[in-house]
């Protein structure tokens, strides 16, 4: 049984979440329905930073394409055309794909490598220093909340 939601009740008192109801929905839409070739994994592997890893055996790197547009990362690849001789059988893949993956706010791709038919892309949060924490002094007298109650102060 497939439950669906209705976002219209959030969308008349949320203002700036536009992008996370689309994402909600786009799950819901694919479940069942999405493609998994090539296989993946979706690592953290450390506090700010992640690596994507894609089977992409019989893939060369030459053959692969990497776009990182605004919050969308999207992996390609399309085998050139060369004459094969006949299989008997031919369990490794070669039909084209394509891979998207959502990313957050202030992640950036840093670089991809490939190694033994795996695919590694290596990614990073990096928060502006506008938005991180930062300590702010306090100013004004030593003791401000300080009341004298006789008519002289100890010394």
């Amino acid at each position: 049984m497939r439950t669906t939601y209705d976002f219209a009740p959030l969308w008349r008192s949320t203002i700036g979440f536009d992008r996370l109801f689309d994402l909600v929905d786009a799950a819901q839409q694919q479940t069942g329905s999405e493609d998994n070739h090539p296989p993946c994994n979706v690592e953290r592997v450390g506090e700010d930073r992640y690596q994507i890893s894609l089977a992409v055996a019989g893939f060369s790197p030459d053959e692969i394409e990497i776009t990182a547009e605004q919050s969308v990362l999207t992996v390609e690849g399309r085998k050139a055309e060369k004459q094969q001789g006949e299989f008997l059988y031919q369990g490794i893949s070669s039909r084209p794909f394509k891979r998207q993956f959502n990313l957050a706010d202030h992640v950036q791709v840093k670089g991809a490598a490939f190694d033994n038919g795996l695919l590694r892309i290596e990614l990073v949060r990096e928060l502006p220093e506008a938005m991180k924490p930062r300590r702010i002094s306090i100013a004004g007298s030593s003791a401000p909340n300080v009341r004298q109650i006789d008519g002289q102060a100890d010394a």
